[in-house]
């Protein structure tokens, strides 16, 4: 195939550099950076020639396992050095066209916004509003469906390239711990350089766009897929949860039923007349405390680590 993609040597040389910049673990070809700098200039020229040409197809990921905060452990599809710069030069191309349409309010895996933005932003709406639907997406990488993905990355690029390997990133294959090699029909793997924007992107239609429309008066803080809305009354947040449940099966995904839960944030004169009077968010605890803000308002939350 003659080369027709627009894939630059720069684009796959800026890339190689954030990737060495990181570090980060071997793939499933066992190829560590040190390993892969041995023989960097035909390594990049290689990555480049394929994927100018079409003819770059990603190795199955290596599936390594993490131990959660709150117990259990979280899988990482952890690509080789190669593919990390491939999906880079993707990600490098389409990450400032989706900035400039994802929503203030999503905070995760973005330039110029942290998680501390995110946990300042629920400090202040929970001085604001009295309930707060704490939200929890079962297994929301892993069960991103792929063609709704697709149709929603062609909505905003009619590039061929990047919706070329866009396409078999989803479904290339995950490495089993006995070696074993699986194909994926869904989700994305947590681990991958392009798979935050590729989430981002699926819950920007299934959920950011969906609260601006139906819910504008209730504001949110989105982390991933870690989001926390907030509401002025528990019967107006027992009807946003019944709304958001809907949505997410249109979005073929499922709340968690246990861990997400409506949670009261204001009167602490009344603490210990609800179910709920805390929230977890990015790893910190919103307590209710009698105590008094800067400001003099008092049954507002506190944050610990």
């Amino acid at each position: 195939m003659a080369k027709s993609l627009p894939v630059s040597k720069r684009m796959v040389w800026e890339s190689y550099l954030k990737v060495i910049a990181k570090q980060g673990g071997a793939g499933n070809d066992r190829e560590s950076i040190e390993m892969f700098n041995a023989k960097r200039n035909s390594n990049l020229y290689k990555i480049w020639n394929r994927m100018t040409s079409g003819s770059y197809f990603p190795p199955a990921v290596r599936t390594v396992f993490i131990p959660k905060k709150q117990g259990g452990l979280r899988p990482l599809g952890i690509p080789t050095v190669s593919d990390r710069i491939a999906q880079g030069v993707v990600k490098d191309y389409l990450e400032p066209m989706m900035e400039n349409i994802f929503h203030p309010s999503t905070f995760g895996y973005r330039p110029g916004k942290s998680a501390h933005d995110a946990l300042t932003q629920c400090h202040e709406n929970c001085i604001k509003y009295g309930w707060v639907v704490d939200v929890d997406i079962k297994g929301f990488f892993d069960n991103i469906n792929h063609d709704m993905l697709m149709q929603l990355l062609g909505h905003h690029t009619k590039e061929k390239f990047v919706l070329l390997y866009a396409e078999r990133w989803l479904k290339a294959g995950v490495e089993q711990e006995d070696g074993s090699i699986v194909a994926r029909t869904k989700g994305t793997p947590q681990g991958g350089v392009i798979s935050p924007l590729l989430a981002n992107l699926y819950l920007h239609h299934a959920f950011d766009k969906w609260m601006d429309k139906e819910n504008p008066g209730n504001p949110f803080e989105r982390y991933a897929d870690d989001v926390v809305i907030h509401c002025s009354s528990k019967e107006e947040a027992e009807q946003l949860l019944k709304r958001l449940r809907e949505r997410m099966r249109i979005a073929e995904l499922t709340l968690h039923p246990e861990k997400t839960k409506i949670v009261y944030c204001k009167n602490y004169q009344r603490k210990g007349e609800h179910e709920h009077e805390s929230f977890t968010f990015l790893g910190y605890s919103f307590h209710l405390r009698a105590m008094q803000d800067k400001f003099g308002r008092k049954g507002v939350f506190q944050v610990f680590g």
